[in-house]
């Protein structure tokens, strides 16, 4: 009986953390694409965010979300109006207006680099870490999926008006039960 308990209790371990995105920072991951390029997702959020906090927890930790992340994306978590300083594209950006209280920050300077005016942003790169696109604001893995499954497979390259974007999307609204 206690053998039984204790392979059930690893398997629900094993899909729990399964269901979990292996987020990194934005020097990891242009470090790891330098070995084996990849897309980069990178979730712009803030501590203060609720709609942050619930996309965590119901989109990027839906099991079919965090397996496409997972397996095709460096995901990166960027606190949007924090202090930490961040290289990309040749820049190094900051936040030189950062206050350590538990006051309003201003936008970090990579957040405003990036043109991200709604939180949370996420930013997809390609593997040369151009942009792709950016989707803001909360949305449901159901959302998302499309996008996520476009940009990995790089079907997005191939749609040129909105009737195959609409298509597309037709193609994933039955394969995500919330």
């Amino acid at each position: 009986m206690k053998k039984i308990l204790s392979v059930t209790v690893l398997i629900l371990i094993s899909i729990s953390s399964s269901a979990q995105v292996h987020w990194m920072s934005l020097a990891q991951a242009l470090e790891a694409q330098k070995k084996e390029p990849r897309k980069i997702l990178i979730d712009f959020y803030t501590d203060a965010c609720v709609p942050c906090k619930e996309m965590e927890k119901q989109t990027y930790n839906h099991p079919e979300i965090a397996r496409i992340i997972n397996e095709r994306f460096y995901a990166v978590k960027f606190e949007s109006d924090g202090n930490a300083p961040v290289s990309y594209a040749g820049h190094t950006f900051t936040n030189p207006n950062y206050k350590v209280s538990k006051s309003k920050n201003n936008l970090h300077q990579f957040t405003k680099y990036m043109n991200i005016n709604i939180i949370p942003t996420m930013v997809f790169l390609d593997e040369n870490t151009d942009p792709i696109t950016s989707l803001s604001g909360f949305l449901k893995a159901q959302e998302v999926e499309p996008y996520f499954t476009m940009i990995a497979t790089n079907a997005y390259k191939k749609i040129k008006s909105r009737r195959e974007w609409e298509g597309y999307q037709k193609k994933f609204r039955s394969k995500i039960k919330e």
